[in-house]
Parts: structure tokens; sequence; C-alpha cells
């Protein structure tokens, strides 16, 4: 590994997003250095070839360039206040967190102050799609940081954007995000239509997959709903809710009309309600089950999850194939 790797990158959230980051870097040839407030974490990422240290400013000292994959504005606020204070050579950090426009513009004004360059980064993807290098990168801030970046980006993703001014990045997350609320939803909609007319949820997953009606959060949704089955969550309920609630700030900031979306409010809420907040959003599916009066047998639900795990593989297999397929018609912005 070290005789490969092209140089050292730290990653400061080892979560579900963050993880998938430093794995797949490990995999692209990068020496990674990670940092995560959860032990287990950087245990589990230390047995796949990442070098764990127990603070963030130890991240930062062994590595020029950073990524910063968080689960709250104050968990952002706490790790810049640590870089500031390590007095560190100019850094160049991607914030590949969904905040507000205001909690970014405050870290990469206080991370300016001290030298150091911050990129706003969202991704586009779930995590099921970060453990597959199926991200696209929503870069946006200095573009000579950016250029810099860019080999970092695509040892975890497999597109990225330079879109201009900081914060443009998550302007556009904010709207890839409004996109998957409501396929999420709409998915689960058509699902439970189908079951409730007696057909067989994997079948008609695999129908829609294959037809004009599809969308990517069907593919990597829809089987979950099939199965009934939730966990491992790629992105759990609890967890969108700040994700949804930026969304709804921005929708209203901008004085824009977003009816279908705010459709999808109630039905997120109701899963939280329910005690779902800890599963994968496709659980929104149990919720318009419980409307429809649709009731799943264990016996069925047992045999769907099988089903389901060999149709998960089969589509991520699919993916990979269309992804090399598509590498063609696609085209990276230029920093």
């Amino acid at each position: 590994m070290a005789g490969r790797a092209k140089s050292a990158v730290g990653v400061i959230g080892l979560g579900i997003m963050g993880g998938a980051f430093a794995k797949n870097l490990v995999g692209s040839g990068f020496e990674v250095v990670g940092f995560d407030i959860d032990p287990a974490r950087r245990r589990a990422l230390a047995r796949a070839g990442v070098t764990t240290v127990s603070e963030i400013a130890a991240v930062a000292e062994a590595a020029p360039m950073l990524i910063t994959s968080l689960p709250s504005p104050k968990a952002l606020q706490d790790v810049v206040a640590a870089i500031v204070a390590a007095e560190l050579p100019p850094r160049v950090i991607a914030e590949a967190s969904t905040f507000t426009l205001e909690d970014k513009a405050a870290a990469e004004a206080a991370l300016h102050e001290a030298g150091h360059t911050l990129l706003d980064t969202p991704m586009s993807g779930t995590g099921a799609q970060a453990a597959v290098k199926d991200l696209v990168v929503l870069a946006s801030g200095d573009s000579k940081a950016i250029a810099k970046m860019k080999p970092v980006f695509l040892g975890f993703a497999r597109e990225m954007y330079d879109l201009g001014a900081f914060g443009n990045g998550s302007r556009m997350k904010y709207i890839a995000n409004l996109l998957v609320a409501v396929h999420n939803v709409v998915s689960a909609e058509a699902m439970v239509l189908g079951m409730k007319a007696g057909l067989d949820p994997k079948m008609v997953c695999d129908v829609i997959k294959a037809g004009a009606g599809t969308s990517r959060m069907f593919e990597v949704r829809a089987p979950m709903m099939a199965a009934d089955s939730y966990e491992p969550a790629t992105m759990k309920i609890q967890l969108f809710k700040k994700d949804m609630d930026v969304i709804g700030q921005f929708v209203e900031t901008l004085g824009v009309a977003a009816p279908t979306f705010t459709a999808t409010l109630p039905i997120y809420a109701a899963a939280r309600s329910m005690g779902l907040g800890l599963q994968d959003t496709a659980a929104v599916c149990t919720v318009l089950e419980k409307l429809a009066g649709v009731t799943r047998t264990p016996a069925a639900r047992k045999g769907r999850k099988a089903a389901a795990t060999s149709s998960a593989a089969s589509t991520s297999g699919a993916k990979s194939s269309g992804t090399a397929a598509g590498k063609g018609r696609r085209k990276s912005a230029k920093a």
C-alpha cells in the first residue's frame, strides 16, 4: 500500500458517507488518515486500511487535503475550531455535508482568516451509492483548489462538477435532495399501489426498473420496499429530516412554490412518529401501506427479503456496468 500511495488525504467523519469516501480512497491508492468521535467507527476503518487518529488536529496535521462529512452544524463548528487552533500551514478542506448556506459561509470565513481554503462540496448520491463510488461531487469555491482536489474526488466518486462560486454546490444539492425526497415517496406510492392491486412487489420492482417510469431512487430503494427490509440504512429517516429542513428553508427564502416536495413532509413525519427514524428512508413505504390497509404475511416477507438480496446484487452489477458505459457520454465540468 505504502509504495503505491498517491498522497495523504484526511477524512473527518467516518459515518456512512465519510467511511465510504475513506475506503474508496484507500482502494484508489491514497494514504488516508481518518477521525471520528466514535471509536467503533475508527476501528472499523482501521481494518479497511485507514490510518485513524484520536484528534481532529492530527488529521489536519497529517494531510494537506481534507474532507469533512459531518452530522450537524455544531460538528462543523467544532472541526473548524480545531483546525484553526492547530495553526497549521494552508489546507484545502472539502466540506461534503448538507447544511445551510449560512453555516457553510461561517465555516469558510473562519478558515479563510486562518489561511485555509474551504470548498463547498456536497455529494449527490446515497450511502449505498457511495459504497460503490457512484457519487457526483457538487464542488464550489476556489477553482484552483477544486482542480487540486479533483483526483481525490474521483478517487471515491464517478463524476465531479465545478459549479462556480462558493455555495453553489449546496444550492445544487438542495435541488437534488428535493428530487430524492419526492422520488422516494412516489416510489413507495407505486409499490403500495401494486401490492394493493395483488401484484407481487418484487415483480413490480423488476418491471418498473426496466421501463420508462423508473428513477435512480426507485432502483435504489424499491428493492428494500419489496423486501419490507430497511436496515442497514443508506440514509436514516431521522437524519434526512435535517436535509428536509434545509431544503424547506431554501425554498421558502426564494419564495418558490414546491407543492410536491411539501406533500412529502407529512409522510416522513408519520414515519418518524411510527418509530422508523433509524431505518432507511425507504421505510416511508410502511406509512403508505398502513394508509392503504396493506398487510404482509411473515412468510411472504421472508421470501421477499431473500429475493431482494439477490435483486440488489444484480442491480449493483448492472449499475457498475452502466457507469462504465456512460463515461464516454458524461463529462466533468472543467475547473
